[in-house]
């Protein structure tokens, strides 16, 4: 009809050689348009690139995508920080990434059935799944619906794009390599801009609170983030999976790490390294876990027992986080003076309050902080409070899902702990190859790091410590399911 028909080869190489540069063409004519006429709308518009190419990437390379994810983590800006948004946050790109990381992996579930059932029966898949559903119970008798089914969709995409996927890659031991590098050399980017801004305020403890912004909302996020990678970064060094130039980039970076907690000035972050210490000075005792649980039960009941001869004797202790290294080492066990410890004990008391009036379902996931303002009391109030309530959470992992989500939220928070820590020592005596249980260490600690800082804060609401809290869980399953012996596992 036509006279000469093109066939598919030659429809492919004209689309090939015309398309992007008429794409290009119409974008710059786009853009010359707003600029002239709709100058509103020319951040919209030059965020559109951006987006497909995100877009493109979730479609074709998947994994790239997920370590795209996590070097831009430690980078992300909220809409709050831009001065974007006074009510609903998020933070920027890695936020939205998330969510089209996860409808990308249920559409692919559905389509061809990515999910590994290996991995969804897996004791602490079961676990989160319970606090899933729990949460989503919660949501459902919440004070503040609109607030808790915002805290539960975050949940959902943090879950999915750290913990579902993360698996998939980290049975090849070079993608957790790649992934940890990836999330480490943005947080060095992060470092080396705080550290210049606080040097010019002569590295004052004060300044230390701020200076982190607008990558961290506080001292405290940003000094347990540091606290999680430093482990690993120790374990590169005697892992063969890490080349030698890789090897003495990670010793750099610990001692950027190491110098960045210091002058962070995040007493629960230098504690929680102390802990982690600790326990892989146990591991190296082979001492197992359920000695050292019995332990601390026991410790636990001693401390209950004598608890007011305890509480005079931190009462006594005046030091104020104020001065220098040794005064802030000092200070963590002041209850008596220290704003900072006295404000923490005033939430988790409102904590332990909002829970008698609803021990069954709590007050909604999310809720504390627009919740918990009427339940302080004026002898515990601090010169940081606010009579409104205004100043965050419940400074605790384990104290806010009681409070929000009743009594069986912290339970199952605290079986997550306690199956955790017993997988990361049993996988420390049972996995084959000395290379493996290198790497498991690294990440066994870093996760630890995070559980004992939960005690005096909770971050799990943010993707800057979401993505590495639940990337490194996934990788004790991984390794649990995909590294370990094939005979029997005594039970640890």
């Amino acid at each position: 009809m036509f006279g000469w028909i093109l066939d598919n080869s030659t429809v492919q190489k004209y689309i090939k050689k015309f398309l992007f540069p008429a794409i290009m063409l119409a974008y710059i004519v786009g853009n010359m348009y707003v600029l002239a006429y709709k100058r509103a709308y020319f951040y919209p518009y030059n965020l559109l690139p951006v987006i497909l190419f995100i877009v493109y990437t979730a479609v074709f390379h998947l994994e790239k995508l997920v370590f795209f994810l996590a070097f831009a983590t430690p980078l992300a800006i909220s809409l709050k920080e831009m001065g974007l948004s006074e009510g609903p946050d998020l933070s920027i790109p890695t936020e939205p990434v998330m969510a089209g990381i996860m409808l990308m992996y249920i559409l692919n579930h559905i389509s061809k059935g990515v999910l590994s059932k290996k991995i969804l029966y897996h004791p602490i898949s079961i676990i989160i799944i319970i606090q899933l559903l729990w949460m989503f119970i919660t949501v459902l008798t919440s004070t503040l619906p609109v607030v808790s089914v915002k805290y539960f969709v975050s949940r959902l995409w943090f879950v999915f794009s750290c913990y579902i996927i993360v698996p998939h890659l980290f049975t090849d031991k070079k993608n957790i390599v790649r992934f940890v590098f990836a999330y480490c050399f943005a947080m060095a980017i992060v470092v080396c801009y705080t550290t210049i801004i606080h040097a010019s305020y002569n590295f004052n403890d004060k300044a230390s609170d701020w200076v982190v912004s607008p990558f961290y909302n506080d001292h405290t996020a940003y000094g347990a983030a540091l606290a999680m990678f430093i482990p690993v970064m120790v374990s590169f060094w005697f892992s063969k999976s890490v080349s030698p130039y890789f090897k003495i980039v990670s010793a750099v970076l610990f001692c950027l790490f190491m110098m960045a907690v210091i002058l962070s000035f995040a007493r629960a972050a230098w504690l929680s390294l102390a802990v982690a210490i600790s326990i892989y000075a146990t591991i190296l005792l082979r001492i197992k876990f359920r000695t050292l649980l019995i332990t601390f039960l026991v410790g636990g009941g001693v401390f209950l027992l004598f608890q007011t001869e305890i509480l005079m004797i931190l009462g006594r202790n005046d030091t104020d986080a104020k001065g220098g290294f040794g005064n802030n080492l000092e200070s963590i066990s002041n209850i008596s003076t220290d704003a900072s410890n006295l404000e923490r004990l005033n939430r988790w008391s409102c904590a332990l309050r909002m829970w008698y009036d609803k021990p069954a379902f709590g007050w909604g996931p999310g809720t504390y902080m627009f919740q918990y303002a009427p339940y302080q009391r004026s002898h515990e109030l601090t010169i940081i409070s606010t009579n409104f309530g205004t100043n965050g959470n419940a400074h605790s992992e384990y104290l806010g899902p009681l409070a929000e989500q009743g009594l069986p939220g912290i339970i199952i928070v605290l079986v997550l702990l306690l199956y955790s820590t017993s997988l990361g020592y049993r996988l420390a005596y049972t996995l084959e190859e000395k290379e493996d249980r290198i790497i498991c260490m690294g990440l066994f600690l870093g996760l630890m790091t995070y559980f004992v800082h939960g005690f005096f804060n909770n971050f799990l609401d943010t993707d800057k410590l979401s993505l590495p809290f639940w990337a490194f869980l996934a990788g004790l399953v991984t390794m649990d399911l995909y590294y370990r012996k094939k005979s029997k596992v005594p039970k640890a």
